[in-house]
């Protein structure tokens, strides 16, 4: 099985597929502490990552900003103090691609690595 964290992102548009139930059974073991929630209708991958301080959540925040700038592919990020809540999702297919799993790994790296 391929690292996520290590994979790149491919470009998306509303042609692209949602990925299947079966996909997400796949990919879900290499990013254990994110969560599936539907929101508008929408399937999204959300986590909330905790730090001791603001300062820390906002250069976490800054941090996955980069990555995802470099990906092309973008977040929804609430920087509150001491956490951070990180939502996934494409909003071209309206639903999940194998991006967000990809870029929720790139986070999940940046948070054990860097903070």
């Amino acid at each position: 099985m391929q690292i996520l964290s290590e994979q790149t992102c491919i470009s998306c548009s509303s042609r692209s597929k949602s990925v299947t139930d079966e996909i997400i059974t796949e990919l879900k073991p290499q990013i254990p502490e994110w969560g599936i929630i539907i929101q508008d209708g929408e399937r999204r991958l959300q986590r909330t990552y905790l730090f001791s301080n603001f300062q820390k959540a906002l250069a976490f925040t800054q941090l996955v900003g980069e990555a995802a700038e470099i990906e092309g592919h973008h977040p929804s990020l609430l920087t509150e103090w001491g956490k951070v809540t990180a939502t996934w999702w494409t909003h071209a297919i309206k639903g999940l691609h194998r991006n967000d799993f990809i870029m929720a790994a790139k986070s999940d790296h940046i948070y054990t690595k860097y903070i």
